[in-house]
């Protein structure tokens, strides 16, 4: 893709907003502290890669990271895969939050679809963690056990993670809107002896009994000792096998115990997140305590602008990376607001109804919450008083141009607004925000400190404002310490480092902006090789979904062997409205006028739905596979999609189109 005229100005930082910023105090601390100075950010970012000790070494002091044992190296080994940093240091995450404790405000604030907004103290938060942890201490819990949780986004499940990291066993947590398949196939690599479960769930106006899958997954995890049952509504007795012990909340936390944390090595596992699992068992990635504290406190506190002072919401089901960010805002002093329930329901208008509630300072959802405020045409500020906000975070795909424009049209000039993107595999960001910096539109404003990120070309060579992969060419402490279960290292290399080897291919098309900025174009593996030219689905994304006729829409580009590519486009429509020459003109114009005319599909067609993974993202690559003719259980797991049913029609029209190409051959 070719460099762009400079884009459109949508916000400047004030002198008084850069003074108080976190990001300016950390670089009058460098000053003063280290004797080190910088005339601006990118001078900051390129010392902080080059100097990987120096940087992160002065993360560990500014922070004043708690450490029971100091390290003795930073970085003793540089290598990726395999970087060893702050060895001989032992900390504990659960330290850095509850250094926090203070009786001057909430520590946690919560709101579900059934219940009004409450608080938590930090007095609560530290009281009923101890008891938990007190009680799996009594059930033999104990170093590297993992504990898991198949449960909603509450201040129970954060409770619940913070004692089992407190004992230095291993969290772990799914959804509990994900099916019994998807669960299994996570949980039943990793041999958990405690689960924490919730009978029932609520979401987009309905109570779901969960119990069903609970008895299923006690019955095909051999490894539970243990079961606490955590509190919900609308739910009855839960009946469990003989041999499991069981506990209720309730009665766990009504029994007063001090919480004892204890001290692990920098890299000894925090938790097991997971990749998408849209194909084969989902990578199972283990992240260490030390690594996890600096990566993310450096996210919250300089990229996030996070402090005492303010009230963080990032809306996250437990499945998505973003619940594990949300908790970590308690990291920097911050109150939390857990939002727990759809976000649509009982329309697009809840989540910032419950920001006028909570008095959010920080906001943060999906870029698709925010294109779905957009077409239902929402108007924040006529619903919640929303004078506190002054921040509002997107990620999980790129941010439209049309979703700047509205951000800042409905929520006011002086809103600083920072999509980010990066990813559950090393549970950060490696492009975001920088609040001395300018927001221009369809632009991330930063690499993130610490984060050598390059676009490559094939050949592994470094692109100046072209669109190539992108590459983290240096270590950074949160990468996995492995993949469970890995015992050669050979699935997390084969992951990351097959590529470039020594470098991480993380599978997303970046441009390097002149400014410093990025671009994300979409996944690299849905990538668009027209005529030799190649695109991120994203570019075709932007110009049909600001049509007003298409609510969504998704295109692969299927290479067959011998012939030239096809590549259909597949639209959702406004409801009542039909897929007719006129639209499909309109379509293609639309396309030829903000990418090119060899980007014009071959064939449009109207469908229902988008298939889409639990936390939003397109599945694009399934549905290529799935035309190419390979069979869906193959190349996706139903039980990681918001909405498994939409495969069907791709697996009909993959039928379809192989009669055809076998006619036209004959």
């Amino acid at each position: 893709m070719p460099a762009q005229d400079q884009p459109a100005l949508l916000w400047s930082p004030s002198p008084e907003r850069i003074a108080r910023s976190r990001m300016r105090q950390y670089m009058d601390w460098l000053a003063r502290e280290r004797g080190l100075t910088f005339s601006d950010y990118d001078a900051l970012w390129r010392w902080s890669v080059e100097d990987l000790e120096g940087f992160w070494a002065s993360l560990w002091d500014y922070f004043e990271i708690k450490a029971h044992k100091p390290y003795e190296k930073v970085l003793a080994k540089r290598t990726m895969p395999g970087a060893q940093w702050f060895t001989g240091a032992e900390l504990n995450f659960v330290d850095q939050i509850l250094r926090h404790e203070t009786p001057e405000r909430p520590a946690i604030l919560y709101a579900s679809e059934q219940a009004p907004l409450q608080a938590m103290s930090w007095a609560e938060l530290r009281r009923q963690a101890g008891a938990v942890a007190a009680h799996l201490r009594r059930q033999g819990v104990k170093r590297g056990d993992r504990v898991v949780a198949y449960a909603p986004n509450t201040p129970q499940t954060i409770i619940a993670f913070m004692a089992v990291a407190s004992l230095g066993a291993v969290w772990s947590v799914c959804a509990p809107d994900m099916g019994l398949q998807a669960v299994l196939d996570r949980f039943r690599q990793i041999e958990p002896v405690a689960l924490f479960a919730v009978p029932s769930c609520s979401y987009g106006g309905k109570t779901h009994d969960k119990r069903p899958v609970i008895d299923d997954l006690i019955k095909a995890l051999p490894s539970l000792r243990d079961i606490i049952v955590m509190p919900a509504e609308g739910s009855g007795d839960m009946a469990l096998p003989a041999g499991l012990r069981r506990a209720d909340w309730n009665e766990i936390t009504a029994q007063p115990a001090d919480l004892h944390v204890a001290p692990v090595p920098f890299d000894h596992p925090l938790w097991i997140v997971y990749s998408s699992g849209t194909t084969g068992l989902p990578k199972p990635i283990v992240h260490g305590h030390g690594g996890i504290l600096v990566e993310i406190l450096k996210m919250m506190a300089l990229h996030n602008d996070l402090g005492p002072d303010d009230v963080f919401h990032w809306y996250s089901s437990t499945g998505w990376i973003m619940w594990n960010a949300q908790m970590a805002g308690l990291l920097t002093g911050a109150t939390i607001a857990l939002y727990d329930g759809s976000p649509g329901w009982p329309d697009w208008s809840r989540l910032w109804r419950f920001a006028g509630e909570a008095k959010l300072t920080f906001f943060g959802a999906g870029a698709a919450f925010f294109a779905n405020c957009l077409k239902a045409e929402i108007k924040p500020r006529d619903v919640a008083d929303l004078s506190h906000l002054r921040t509002v975070g997107s990620t999980g795909s790129p941010l439209s141009e049309d979703a700047y424009a509205w951000i800042y049209r409905e929520l006011g000039p002086d809103i600083w607004l920072t999509p980010i993107s990066g990813g559950t595999d090393f549970a950060g960001a490696f492009v975001a925000g920088c609040p001395i910096l300018p927001v221009y539109i369809g632009e991330m404003q930063c690499r993130c400190l610490g984060a050598d990120i390059q676009a490559y070309d094939d050949a592994g060579n470094p692109l100046a404002d072209e669109v190539g992969e992108l590459v983290c060419a240096s270590p950074i402490p949160s990468m996995p310490l492995h993949l469970w279960n890995d015992k050669d290292g050979s699935r997390y290399r084969d992951s990351y480092f097959d590529m470039y080897p020594g470098k991480w291919r993380h599978g997303d098309w970046i441009r390097i902006t002149p400014r410093g900025g990025a671009i994300i174009y979409g996944r690299s593996d849905a990538t668009i090789n027209r005529h030799g030219l190649r695109l991120g689905t994203a570019e075709i994304y932007r110009a049909v979904e600001e049509l007003p006729e298409v609510l969504d829409s998704l295109v692969v580009d299927l290479e067959y062997l011998g012939r030239d590519s096809y590549m259909p486009l597949f639209v959702v429509l406004r409801p009542g409205l039909a897929l007719d020459a006129a639209l499909k003109d309109k379509i293609n114009q639309a396309i030829r006028k903000a990418v090119s005319a060899r980007f014009v599909p071959n064939d449009i067609f109207q469908i229902a739905e988008v298939p889409r993974t639990l936390s939003g993202k397109k599945l694009e690559v399934p549905v290529k596979k799935i035309l190419l003719g390979q069979p869906v259980d193959k190349v996706a797991n139903p039980g990681t999609m918001a909405n498994p049913g939409s495969l069907a029609w791709f697996v009909d029209f993959a039928a379809r189109h192989a009669e055809q190409q076998k006619a036209g051959a004959a």
